[in-house]
């Protein structure tokens, strides 16, 4: 696996968590029945933004390390998953 992808494939749970991360545990303005004049009641008091992002950088590296030796120790290949052929027969048979 090159840095580019290990890179790519990093971003990309990193992202997937941040986005299943944000909404955890959001309270409205309106939940919280003290709307700031000029803002939408649904609008978050305290998204703790920040907290999220750190864990869900913890989180990642704890499933990206997994994958990238998974990846990269070879047990499963392109060619292992290539039910119909189209790669050509297998030159290592």
């Amino acid at each position: 696996m090159a840095i580019t992808s290990a890179f790519v494939l990093f971003a990309v749970i990193w992202f997937m968590g941040l986005l299943i991360a944000l909404p955890l545990g959001m309270k409205s303005q309106e939940q919280d029945g003290e709307v700031v004049p000029g803002t939408p009641s649904s609008a978050p008091i305290n998204p703790n933004i920040g907290r999220k992002m750190i864990w869900v950088t913890v989180v990642t590296f704890a499933l990206w390390i997994p994958l990238v030796l998974f990846i990269n120790s070879g047990i499963l290949s392109i060619r292992d998953i290539d039910f119909f052929n189209r790669m050509g027969p297998d030159p290592r048979l």
